[in-house]
């Protein structure tokens, strides 16, 4: 806003503006700055762009048009590039970021501390959908049917509910230990660990599944329990239809058959109680699902190793064919007082042992689970049993004393 002069001009000077005149002024000038605003000097850097339009203008030359001209078809080409780029490159990273997702342990130096123990829900094996939560109580029903399709040796539980369950030995989750009658929690624990070690060793290690002797099962026995080891020495000495080592351990020809991979689709729970004895009593109760090829036929199956002196795999025509076999097993454990009773500390006794055998050839009994291949013809006797689901964990499995062989309904 002007100031008004502080002193009026001299009357010598014979320039004398009157009041009123002097106020209009004022008045004017305060309306014109507010209308067109105060001037502004032009940046440094719009006068340069100014003149360079300018010594443009002088030679003649016009700008680039936005949609055409070099310009246009350079930023083009980069976004070109990086599509095609995209379409090469987005595949492999995509998948490389779904394995992540899955099985974050593939990640160097596991930053998601999950080597030391991988989740019981967590699928392989190319299985695309979720993982299922553990099973921490008895299922009321079948699971549904997966999608139709059929197992490779990328994806050898494709078309299974296996796909969904979790991976080996990590699917075998223990209760946390409480106290139990005389036991302390460290007692309990002890002992679930070891029935855990009887279960892995019987079913998933992979000299057991070789046909080899299950040594760290056995370690878990209790030798002063009548007869139990020596039944079942004899078994895996001399298979047959009264003493098959079958009825403890998953066991396969490797003349026959083979690995399809390195997984093993495992599926139940483990809970314990206070027994009759003076004991603690551990229920196990478990479904084992293994993929196989046939050997004779075999192509190197994702996950396999070779060893020294078997048949050489991916040699050229070699069969894709997967088949499935799945075996349930459940057993009754007890931890006795050694106090109380004639047992060796921290040993197991066994009070029970079921299983359930799909897709196996039915009477044969050499000790070796024997899985149907569709291209193959049918070993062993025709099946006179009903038809049952293996995957149904709902129904209870007893033993009756009699031996059938039915039909799976699935595999």
């Amino acid at each position: 806003m002007a100031e008004k002069p502080s002193e009026k001009p001299s009357e010598e000077s014979g320039s004398s503006i009157p009041d009123d005149v002097w106020e209009r002024f004022v008045q004017d000038s305060e309306r014109g700055i507010r209308m067109s605003g105060a001037p502004k000097e032009p940046s440094a850097r719009a006068r340069m762009v100014t003149e360079r339009l300018r010594q443009k203008d002088a030679k003649g030359a016009q700008p680039e048009g936005w949609r055409t001209g070099p310009a246009w078809r350079e930023m083009d080409g980069r976004a070109a590039r990086r599509r095609r780029l995209w379409a090469i490159l987005g595949v492999p990273v995509a998948i490389a970021v779904a394995l992540v997702a899955v099985k974050p342990s593939l990640l160097p130096g596991d930053p998601f501390g999950t080597s030391s123990g991988a989740s019981a829900g967590t699928p392989s094996g190319g299985a695309s959908a979720a993982a299922l939560p553990a099973e921490t109580a008895p299922p009321t029903a079948a699971p549904s049917s997966a999608a139709p399709d059929t197992p490779t040796l990328d994806r050898p539980f494709a078309g299974s509910p296996a796909e969904r369950w979790a991976d080996g030995a990590a699917a075998i989750v223990v209760p946390k230990a409480t106290p139990v009658g005389t036991f302390t929690s460290a007692q309990v624990a002890a002992a679930l660990k070891q029935a855990k070690t009887l279960l892995v060793g019987a079913n998933l290690a992979p000299g057991t599944l070789r046909g080899e002797r299950p040594e760290s099962a056995l370690a878990v026995l209790d030798p002063k329990q009548p007869r139990m080891l020596d039944d079942v020495n004899s078994w895996l000495r001399a298979p047959g239809k009264k003493h098959d080592p079958l009825m403890l351990f998953s066991r396969f020809d490797p003349a026959e058959v083979r690995p399809a991979g390195d997984v093993v689709k495992v599926r139940g729970r483990t809970t314990f109680k206070a027994g009759a004895h003076a004991s603690v009593a551990i229920h196990m109760d478990y479904t084992f699902v293994y993929p196989l090829i046939q050997a004779s036929k075999a192509s190197k199956a994702p996950g396999t190793t070779e060893t020294s002196g078997a048949p050489t795999e991916g040699s050229g025509g070699g069969s894709t064919e997967v088949a499935r076999t799945i075996v349930r097993r459940v057993l009754d454990l007890e931890l006795l007082d050694p106090r109380k009773y004639q047992a060796t500390p921290g040993k197991l006794s066994i009070t029970r042992y079921d299983q359930d055998l799909g897709n196996t050839a039915c009477d044969v009994y050499d000790g070796f689970l024997h899985p149907q291949f569709d291209s193959a013809a049918p070993t062993g006797a025709p099946p006179t049993g009903p038809t049952t689901d293996p995957y149904d964990r709902s129904r209870d499995i007893e033993h009756s004393g009699t031996e059938t062989c039915g039909t799976v309904s699935r595999t």
